[in-house]
């Protein structure tokens, strides 16, 4: 599996929001790589114990960005596909709802949401404090606290992205 040419290895010296910014991008290139070429049957496919699948986290990672971004720092409302959906009913309904999106509404709904959250926090000071509160600390955080908390919310999958990958037809990256 050669790597992309638009997944650009982050800058070892740059400003500190040229490098954050530059290493969520890396992440971000790095799901859709693992996820490229695939079926809807691929994406839907688990590696046993998980119910985790590829399609799942490219519809799990666009909620992600959405909600941290938008909705958090911003405090804008939920965009669709968010709006309405009954969280309580099912709360993984992220995952769960991708086996009824195509290979390509899957992939647009994340390139989208990447599209959209780089115009929202372009002016954004690293600094700049969020509208909304975290749920679990009832703290604010930051714009620097959320892209590294992306990074890490990427890097995480990009891990398991690997692994099913290399289940579904054997191919490997870095």
């Amino acid at each position: 599996m050669t790597a992309p040419t638009d997944r650009v290895e982050p800058p070892s010296t740059a400003d500190e929001r040229t490098q954050l910014m530059a290493y969520l991008d890396y992440h971000r290139a790095t799901l859709l790589w693992k996820t490229e070429g695939l079926s809807g049957e691929q994406l839907a496919r688990t590696l046993a114990p998980s119910t985790m699948t590829l399609g799942g986290m490219l519809k799990h990672l666009a909620l992600v960005e959405d909600n941290w971004f938008s909705v958090f720092l911003l405090g804008n409302d939920e965009d669709a596909p968010w709006r309405g959906v009954d969280w309580e009913a099912d709360a993984d309904w992220d995952w769960h709802s991708a086996v009824d999106d195509t290979p390509e509404q899957l992939r647009d709904l994340l390139t989208g949401t990447i599209e959209r959250v780089r115009g929202l926090v372009a002016d954004v000071p690293l600094e700049q404090e969020s509208v909304r509160k975290r749920r679990f600390n009832d703290q604010h955080a930051n714009l620097r606290w959320i892209l590294l908390h992306m990074i890490e919310e990427y890097a995480r999958h990009n891990g398991h992205a690997d692994l099913l990958r290399e289940a579904i037809d054997g191919e490997v990256g870095e």
